[in-house]
């Protein structure tokens, strides 16, 4: 990876040229691949000096973990409309969660991207929701968690935590890995995460 030797560490919240730059590394990453995005040609694209780059990510490490960490932004916004749409039935719930997150998913182009890794096109990004997703998991946890405890359920913080880390590992499984129609996937890790959860469902399995 292209990495300016001694470049300062990103500020933490950035500047305000820190998301057009990431939004443009996204754009150049789906239209012609990881080893295409230079600091260089995010300058150009955003309109900055090369320097601005470097003060505004850090490095191109940096670079692609601040991509990754704008996109999920985007998934936990959709896991958090769901559980606001039905604050009494968490049935209903995970299975909008789940949905949106996978529907999402299919047009995601920075995903895309990742998962075109597997097959060779830019192995540096598919570590960041596979091997080292342990940021990524530990987020969209939190979330969950907070979001899923209000709901009362018949079980102690820990157990709860047991089962929200199997449903967002499975989430990213199916994200990486679609085995069935999101409203499909979806439906099936409703049933399973409400009923291990101790939840009593209003409705049997949807799609079968």
């Amino acid at each position: 990876m292209t990495i300016m030797s001694g470049a300062p560490p990103a500020p933490p919240d950035g500047g305000q040229h820190r998301r057009p730059i990431i939004s443009a590394a996204i754009e150049l990453t789906a239209r012609s691949g990881w080893p295409s995005v230079t600091m260089a040609r995010l300058a150009e694209l955003v309109g900055v000096s090369r320097q601005t780059v470097y003060n505004e990510i850090g490095s191109k490490a940096a670079l692609a973990e601040a991509m990754v960490a704008h996109e999920l932004d985007r998934f936990l916004t959709v896991v958090d409309a769901a559980f606001e749409h039905h604050p009494d039935d968490l049935v209903e719930a995970f299975y909008e969660a789940v949905r949106s997150v996978l529907e999402l998913a299919e047009d995601n182009v920075l995903l895309r991207a990742i998962v075109s890794a597997s097959h060779g096109a830019a192995p540096e990004l598919l570590p960041l929701l596979t091997t080292d997703a342990g940021a990524l998991l530990a987020r969209a946890k939190v979330l969950l968690a907070a979001r899923v405890r209000p709901y009362r359920l018949p079980l102690t913080d820990d157990q709860a935590d047991v089962v929200i880390d199997l449903v967002v590992r499975a989430v990213l499984s199916h994200v990486m890995q679609p085995s069935d129609t999101p409203a499909r996937t979806a439906d099936s890790l409703a049933w399973v995460a409400t009923r291990v959860l101790g939840v009593e469902a209003a409705r049997p399995l949807r799609h079968t």
